[in-house]
């Protein structure tokens, strides 16, 4: 496998059965990708270190999951020019809306794209990390327009049944 150009990051491992939906769909893209642990609260030096250094490591994109207060996202993207996308986990009574909005709520000039709570979040996560991608790959680019037409085709067939069904 090549250097990777995702970077999936969360908070904790209890975040990892939500943060393999963007790596599934990263393998989906044949995109290379790495995977760890890194908190914002519980290893800050750590944080800071993988922030200043992912670049220059050949990273292009990085995905940061995690629940509560949520500032893994915003604490990386401090420290990186890298675009990061912000995945809200529910860990906490409140559903991941907390995570949610500690996400969306970025300073001006610390951008943070920030997708779905949970599984739907962390699939479209990769999406994103693939579009972004796909901005320099012709070949990535082909990929995504050729899952964006199996997609309508989905919706399609879907339609077809839906119909047949109400005729009988």
């Amino acid at each position: 496998m090549s250097h990777p150009l995702v970077s999936i990051v969360m908070g904790s491992d209890s975040d990892l059965e939500v943060m393999n939906e963007a790596a599934k769909v990263l393998d989906q893209f044949d995109v290379a990708y790495e995977i760890d642990i890194s908190s914002a609260h519980r290893s800050p030096a750590r944080t800071s270190e993988f922030s200043r250094k992912a670049a220059t490591r050949g990273v292009k994109v990085i995905i940061a999951g995690a629940g509560g207060a949520a500032h893994l996202a915003g604490v990386i993207a401090a420290e990186t020019t890298l675009p990061v996308i912000a995945v809200p986990i529910a860990s906490t009574p409140l559903g991941g809306l907390d995570s949610l909005l500690a996400m969306v709520q970025m300073p001006a000039g610390i951008p943070v794209a920030t997708v779905a709570i949970g599984k739907p979040g962390a699939t479209n996560a990769g999406i994103l990390a693939v579009q972004i991608l796909g901005t320099g790959d012709a070949e990535l680019a082909k990929k995504l327009a050729a899952y964006k037409e199996k997609l309508a085709h989905g919706v399609v067939e879907k339609s077809k049944k839906l119909q047949e069904s109400r005729k009988k």
